[in-house]
């Protein structure tokens, strides 16, 4: 089978948070998710100065899915109802499973605020299936230190967190999340099986699939094949993935993605409850 090629390209609206530059490729205005991959919010690259507020992602609930957090430049704390608490810092990844529901919040550290710095950070969401949705919360941060290098071609590295035998996570759904970084004049064939589909998005740089060229902040859905045909004259940083769609109903609302407008309704009450617990 031949490999894929590209089907459509998106790019990502701004949408700033207070003083955060944000961008977010996913939904768009044509494109509401990438089954299972529901949302992406890219924010920065930006410089924050000494004595700076920080994130403002106080505490809020989340329900029915999962967090990924990669963190390009900076650092990340996050503490949840749940009893999970790390900071993670350039190159690492928070991986948190909402599953039925918990309460957190993603803060900069102190010694940012103190300090300041450079910052960039990438957060996805990623879809669970109806029999996983309310599956017990689950955290883990995932140190740069503990996510190997997967040497493609060269000049080409993959760094997988999940879904490849050396990767540090396994996910509950058996999806494939990693960062692909290429130097100038480069190309690689990236993996990507029959049937799952494909999450593909320019953090930096721009690529080229086929006679399709990729912008930087783009996101790119595929066609059927068997692998991604990736070349990229000036080099670039990609966020790559892949899974099985899910293919059921989505119904979000806010911090919460259930199957139906009644799991929603349920989900709000628990949240107002109490029972996601709180910080």
């Amino acid at each position: 089978m031949s490999t894929r090629q590209v089907a459509s390209l998106h790019p990502a609206m701004r949408d700033d948070i207070q003083d955060l530059l944000t961008r977010r490729p996913l939904p768009g205005p044509d494109l509401p998710q990438v089954d299972p991959f529901l949302f992406l919010n890219h924010h920065g690259p930006q410089t924050y100065p000494r004595g700076n507020r920080g994130l403002p992602f106080g505490p809020h609930p989340h329900r029915g899915f999962e967090t990924v957090t990669f963190i390009i430049e900076g650092s990340l704390a996050h503490h949840d109802s749940g009893s999970g608490a790390s900071v993670v810092k350039a190159g690492g990844v928070q991986w948190m499973t909402a599953g039925s529901g918990l309460v957190h919040a993603e803060l900069s550290p102190d010694e940012f605020k103190r300090l300041g710095g450079p910052l960039e950070i990438l957060q996805l969401w990623v879809n669970l299936p109806a029999r996983l949705k309310m599956t017990d919360p689950a955290y883990a941060p995932v140190p740069a230190s503990d996510i190997g290098e997967i040497r493609l071609a060269e000049g080409v590295i993959m760094r997988a967190v999940s879904g490849t035998p050396d990767a540090p996570l396994t996910s509950l759904t058996g999806v494939m999340l990693a960062m692909v970084v290429m130097e100038a004049g480069t190309s690689a064939i990236l993996p990507a099986p029959t049937g799952r589909n494909v999450l593909f998005y320019t953090v930096r740089g721009s690529a080229r699939i086929g006679e399709a060229r990729v912008p930087e902040h783009n996101l790119a859905t595929f066609g059927e094949g068997a692998g991604v045909n990736v070349e990229s004259d000036d080099g670039c940083l990609i966020l790559y993935g892949y899974a099985d769609p899910i293919g059921e109903p989505v119904v979000a609302h806010g911090p919460f993605v259930m199957n139906s407008e009644a799991e929603i309704a349920q989900a709000i009450r628990d949240y107002q409850a109490g029972r996601l617990g709180g910080l």
